[in-house]
């Protein structure tokens, strides 16, 4: 009798105990969000970063998060990083208008003019940039379910068997196919990015992984190249008109981590380092042609997405 009298109790002790830290666990990461924006809006654009990248490491990034320290770095004329911060933002909230104009001026600002690459996916699935993994999965579960919804009522309810409802099944079949291909596309991109941004200031593409190797030409800082292999510290990299070279690991930061499946996107977002203190020019007055775009920030906090993308 006494065992069971005291197993409700025991059972509503524990879940008091882990509603509370939950709670308080939201509310440091609040604090330390709103710290940031408030770090940001006076100015103070490196312990705004810190603020960020704590957001960050603690587990709870975000499309706006990243968002925010991009505009941090790019205060701090660290555009490498800015451009950085951009991509990795532009895989979570893709349509964001402020964000794809701050990127687009962080790449005007950078020495190297290198054009992204469209094959021939990218161009028959032109609406993918678009969209989020998460965005993708939900519009092909919707389907999922309203397809066979509507099959079912098929074959169980005679009102259901018109020639409209007929023409309908086939409508949403084609639109999940469309869906289903869709999702598995942006998928297999987002397993398989290997794009990595140039964060020093001139790096040095060699003809081999040696130090002694022939030069073949550099890159600068916010360049962003494909990478094919590493090996002891070095990566062949790839630029979008076809040139090849080794430059060092330490040069560039991976958006993403090679190799990886979706579930695991949020800690491949998550790699030491970013927007580290280090030396960095006095801001400079910049010329933004819409109006403070690149101070924008959002002071909102964002709940995080299916995959940890989309959100």
């Amino acid at each position: 009798m006494k065992r069971i009298v005291w197993s409700p109790l025991v059972a509503l002790i524990f879940l008091v105990s882990v509603t509370t830290g939950i709670a308080a666990e939201n509310q440091q990461w609040e604090e330390t969000f709103f710290a940031a924006n408030q770090a940001y809006k006076e100015g103070r654009f490196q312990d705004a970063v810190d603020g960020y990248n704590q957001l960050i490491r603690s587990g709870h990034p975000g499309g706006h998060i990243y968002y925010n320290l991009g505009n941090a770095c790019f205060r701090l004329n660290q555009f490498g990083l800015a451009i950085l911060n951009y991509e990795r933002a532009r895989l979570l909230i893709p349509r964001n208008a402020d964000l794809n104009f701050n990127l687009g001026h962080a790449r005007d600002q950078i020495r190297d003019a290198i054009s992204e690459s469209h094959g021939l996916i990218s161009t028959t699935f032109f609406w993918l940039d678009s969209l989020s993994l998460d965005e993708l999965f939900v519009g092909f579960a919707i389907l999922n379910v309203l397809f066979w919804g509507i099959l079912l009522l098929r074959l169980f309810f005679r009102f259901f068997r018109s020639e409209g409802v007929y023409y309908l099944l086939l409508v949403v079949l084609l639109c999940f196919f469309i869906a289903g291909a869709s999702f598995g596309v942006k998928w297999y991109q987002v397993k398989t990015d290997d794009r990595a941004v140039i964060l020093a200031g001139e790096a040095s593409i060699l003809a081999g992984p040696d130090s002694l190797d022939t030069l073949l030409f550099k890159l600068h800082e916010g360049a962003i190249v494909q990478v094919e292999r590493s090996e002891d510290g070095w990566s062949l990299v790839r630029l979008p008109d076809g040139k090849r070279g080794w430059v060092r690991d330490d040069a560039m930061e991976h958006i993403l981590s090679s190799g990886i499946s979706f579930q695991e996107v949020r800690n491949a977002l998550q790699p030491e380092g970013l927007c580290p203190r280090r030396p960095v020019p006095p801001p400079r007055q910049t010329y933004i042609p819409r109006a403070d775009l690149p101070v924008r920030a959002y002071y909102s906090w964002v709940m995080p997405g299916i995959f940890g993308v989309g959100v």
